[in-house]
């Protein structure tokens, strides 16, 4: 075993004189990095919006992005073309494979969620005229009801009327 009989003060001089990439490296990476002063031009907006709203890219843009990356030759002109636009390379396949299938020619894209169609029409109208007619049938049992008692009270007034003759003098 070595010992090293240098003094603490020689030994970190020696070490700096070393190793100075070793020990500078992690702060460097801070302190040297180039420290973005541009402001945000006016058009790029800050704010937080209250509700999020997905982004939707219309076939016209897809098309057109797809036809921009078939046309970049050189090396990472694909790449600033997707960071420009605001997509990922995935979607840049999807629509790659899109356009190669003639999908992207229609107006608009499919639309997600249950299809409109005469059998769904069908039985959105059936479900509208049974809860129209459970609501009649209510109305139904409550008219019944009001005429059961008027005929009760009907009654009742048949009983007092010979009654109250013999009542007033």
């Amino acid at each position: 075993m070595k010992i090293n009989n240098q003094s603490k003060a020689q030994m970190h001089e020696a070490g700096d004189s070393v190793d100075t990439g070793v020990s500078q490296g992690a702060r460097r990476a801070t302190e040297d990095a180039p420290v973005s002063t541009r402001p945000l031009s006016p058009s790029i907006s800050s704010e937080v919006v209250a509700i999020a709203k997905r982004r939707s890219i219309t076939n016209a843009d897809k098309r057109r992005i797809v036809v921009a990356a078939a046309a970049c030759t050189k090396p990472g002109e694909i790449g600033a073309l997707l960071r420009r636009e605001g997509v990922y390379s995935s979607g840049l396949a999807t629509w790659r494979r899109q356009y190669a299938a003639g999908e992207l020619n229609g107006a608009d894209p499919k639309r997600r969620g249950p299809k409109v169609g005469p059998a769904r029409e069908e039985l959105k109208q059936l479900a509208l005229m049974t809860r129209e007619r459970d609501k009649l049938r209510v109305q139904l049992s409550n008219a019944q009801l009001v005429i059961e008692v008027q005929k009760k009270v009907a009654a009742l007034l048949e009983q007092l009327e010979p009654l109250s003759k013999f009542a007033s003098p």
